[in-house]
């Protein structure tokens, strides 16, 4: 036997251990309470009539359809029969800017940590869909390919790091061709490709690359994090002290959201664009309003094992021991007669 909610196991032993302590409580504390109206003597004169034993049997009678009713809660199952399982979904491919500018703190903690809550937020939402992982800076790389193992996809998530890519800058051109040799050739639809970065591009033609990603079905959706005024960029040093990144003339550099790039590569794909922002990242958006709505693609099905729920068994017994409390009479038969002659 194994149950479909054994987590609420701990729940059905309170029951046996509080239902008896329970009941032995009552009859005490009812006893006390008649003892204070009548002295024993006379008390045990007055409840002549009733049958002990009787209602000890009431007592048990109402416990057991109550642990029986807790009992069938946890769902227990035994037998099982084999049941094709089809799974539908997208491809969809994160590209994470790790680019020392994703330190600054605009939005907090800063923008590189906020954006790994963001996606642990979306991956809640998806329901058989493959996903993957790119980081990108100055290069991009194949973090994780596409899975729909998420506990393995948020391991790679959280190791993502300003020091993920060994080369500076911010090249979206490079995020989306990786992309696009990362999904399955042949589709021309189901893709998915979802940047999250500041826009900041300092190399590579990347609508021309988006213009690429199109011809092979791919939609870009761009989340854009920052600000149009710039942040500075938090560094620290040797020493543990905070700084600020500076340029070859010595100048601190500000990082600025450049929206233009990233509208007109969402426009170009069919994709949409959205700015994030602390209390609304836009991810949630994006795949309420957009990526639930797209048409998806039948994975590949496979036999799984579904177990016969025998709850009903249990729950029908108790209803039963319910219905029968009622007719247990706690009176003595001989008091009876006696009230009907």
């Amino acid at each position: 036997m194994r149950f479909g909610n054994s987590g609420l196991m701990f729940i059905f032993w309170l029951g046996i251990i509080i239902l008896p302590v329970f009941y032995l409580w009552a009859f005490k504390a009812r006893r006390k309470v008649m003892e204070r109206f009548a002295n024993r003597e006379l008390l045990g004169e007055l409840t002549l009539s009733v049958d002990k034993k009787k209602k000890k049997v009431k007592a048990i009678v109402l416990c057991c359809a109550i642990l029986l009713a807790l009992f069938s809660l946890l769902r227990p199952q035994w037998g099982f029969h084999w049941e094709e399982v089809k799974r539908k979904g997208l491809d969809i491919i994160i590209a994470m800017d790790t680019s020392k500018s994703m330190l600054a703190e605009d939005v907090k903690p800063n923008r590189l940590e906020r954006s790994k809550l963001a996606v642990k937020d979306l991956i809640k939402k998806l329901t058989g869909d493959r996903i993957g992982l790119i980081a990108f800076s100055g290069n991009a790389f194949l973090q994780c390919p596409l899975t729909v193992d998420y506990n393995g996809f948020m391991l790679s998530l959280d190791a993502l790091s300003v020091d993920s890519i060994p080369r500076g800058g911010t090249s979206l051109a490079r995020a989306i061709k990786e992309a696009i040799n990362s999904y399955e050739g042949g589709l021309k639809k189901y893709k998915v490709l979802v940047f999250i970065t500041d826009g900041e591009s300092h190399e590579g033609d990347a609508t021309g690359l988006a213009e690429e990603a199109k011809k092979e079905g791919i939609k870009i959706f761009c989340v854009g994090i920052g600000t149009k005024e710039g942040e500075l960029i938090p560094v620290t040093d040797e020493q543990g002290s905070k700084m600020f990144v500076k340029d070859g003339s010595g100048n601190v550099v500000k990082s600025r959201l450049d929206e233009a790039t990233l509208q007109k590569i969402a426009l170009m794909t069919g994709g949409s664009y959205v700015r994030a922002t602390g209390a609304h990242f836009g991810l949630d958006l994006i795949y309420d309003e957009k990526l639930s709505k797209m048409e998806k693609r039948e994975l590949k099905s496979k036999m799984s094992k579904q177990y016969e729920e025998r709850y009903q068994l249990f729950l029908i017994m108790a209803i039963l021991l319910l219905a029968l409390e009622p007719f247990i009479n706690e009176k003595k038969r001989h008091a009876q007669e006696m009230r009907q002659a």
